[in-house]
């Protein structure tokens, strides 16, 4: 309870509009530039930021962590209640790939826990190797954004949880009934749902309820920094480059689009806002929010991505055509502060966003066990179970299925060691046994840990729905 509380303040506090006027006092005295609805490009020589001073001045903690601050150890929904059993739920579910209509793509084949919550491809590969327009960004810390996807058409993660598996694109599932089909054919999952939703009773599996679950599990994905460690107090935590670069990143006026805890994910911002992008140039003119909104003001406006983990989550920017992180410093200080930075100053402010990089928890990264499907009628039992390939299903909640979950699930192609393991299923449970409501009742399975691998903002607008998750 008292971790919840401590969740909310921190989450009012990063919202508050006296935090943010101090964030932005604090820009305006180290640059100027905050309050201006369109930044400039300052008239003459001192337009390139290459003129300034070679020592930077030091950024003083006191004035740091009121433009950043910490983030909380995990973000509470304010109207959904969670638990442990809810989280372990979520959890299962992200590394499913039964969730998909080939049961081959899960939420973790696109957001891999082990990459730090991407792909690391410009764009993923879905539903029969279909790609989505966008760059899927990480689902670290993803819940403490203003909203989801690029262009923030979902409010939440649990809105955002529910795209994925429909969009024809990415997991391809025909409609909500049928997950809820898939699911209700699986007593393991049966089970979880009645342990994370007891209020429900045996109408526990929904797809509402799925997506709740996998909310629950995504709003616990934070883990600290060494930047978080410096804000503590401990001096050491950075070297002597990566103060430099913070004191570029803020006297440079990058801390007016990326403040507070996530340093960004707070608003929209038009790429190319002091000159322009160029879209065409990259095979590109995705309008941005507008797509969403319909509303002119909108076009070329995308959430301003957070900086957590920016080291380890490339390509980058919506398109994923800019892998350099140093090439993605220097393309926005050109065309959103109309600045020319030198080499000297990329490699300082690298350095420092290097510092925001996460010690990620084998826990966090780890696949679970998956629930078993049924297994075969005994012999002798009545008609033999259809093979998978013509019906996959066992039983009469799995032959009501659309879509009847396989039995054989293979890894996503390319998805590693950590994907291999995500895919494994538990025992099946003895054929002998109670059966229908009793099954159902059956204990959940036990989630276990996996052997991890070591751990290491899109494209032109299409016919077909956008990425969910994206």
């Amino acid at each position: 309870m008292q971790g919840t509380k401590m969740a909310k303040g921190a989450r009012r506090r990063l919202r508050s509009p006296s935090r943010l006027a101090l964030v932005c006092a604090t820009t305006a005295l180290w640059t100027g530039a905050c309050g201006k609805k369109e930044a400039t490009a300052p008239a003459g020589p001192s337009a390139d930021a290459s003129a300034a001073p070679a020592a930077t001045p030091a950024v003083d903690r006191v004035q740091a962590t009121a433009i950043f601050g910490l983030p909380p150890d995990r973000y509470e929904h304010p109207q959904i209640p969670t638990s442990p059993v809810k989280v372990e739920l979520g959890r299962t579910l992200f590394f499913d790939p039964r969730l998909s209509k080939a049961g081959d793509v899960s939420c973790n084949s696109c957001h891999g826990l082990e990459s730090y919550g991407v792909d690391r491809e410009a764009t993923s590969k879905g539903h029969e190797g279909q790609r989505g327009d966008r760059n899927a960004p990480t689902v670290l810390f993803a819940a403490g954004h203003v909203a989801q996807f690029w262009d923030g058409r979902a409010a939440d993660v649990e809105e955002q949880a529910k795209a994925p598996v429909l969009n024809p694109v990415e997991m391809a599932m025909p409609d909500a009934k049928a997950v809820e089909q898939r699911l209700a054919a699986i007593p393991g999952y049966v089970s979880m749902f009645q342990a994370a939703f007891p209020e429900a009773g045996e109408a526990a599996v929904t797809f509402d309820n799925m997506a709740k679950a996998i909310g629950a599990f995504e709003r616990t994905l934070n883990s600290r920094s060494r930047f978080d460690d410096w804000q503590d107090g401990k001096d050491e935590a950075l070297t002597a480059e990566e103060k430099e670069g913070l004191g570029l990143f803020v006297r440079l006026a990058c801390i007016t689009c990326h403040n507070g805890p996530l340093l960004g994910a707070r608003t929209f911002q038009k790429l190319g806002k002091v000159e322009p992008w160029p879209f065409a140039a990259r095979g590109n003119d995705d309008p941005g929010r507008k797509k969403f909104t319909g509303k002119d003001e909108d076009l070329h406006h995308f959430k301003v991505p957070s900086l957590r983990n920016v080291a380890m989550t490339g390509p980058y920017f919506h398109d994923g055509k800019t892998a350099d992180l140093g090439e993605a410093v220097q393309l926005m200080a050109k065309h959103q502060l109309g600045r020319s930075l030198d080499d000297a100053q990329v490699k300082k402010i690298v350095a420092f966003l290097g510092t925001l990089t996460s010690d990620l928890p084998p826990a966090m990264r780890a696949a679970p066990v998956r629930p078993a499907e049924p297994p075969p009628a005994p012999t002798g039992a009545g008609p033999a179970a259809p093979s998978p390939a013509a019906d996959p299903g066992v039983g009469p909640a799995a032959a009501a299925a659309p879509i009847p979950a396989p039995n054989a699930v293979p890894a996503p192609a390319g998805a590693g060691p950590a994907a291999s393991a995500a895919s494994r299923v538990a025992p099946p449970p003895a054929p002998a046994g109670p059966t229908g409501a009793a099954a159902a009742a059956a204990p959940t399975t036990a989630p276990a840990a996996a052997p991890n691998t070591p751990p290491g903002a899109a494209a032109p607008v299409a016919a077909s729905p956008a990425p969910a998750g994206r």
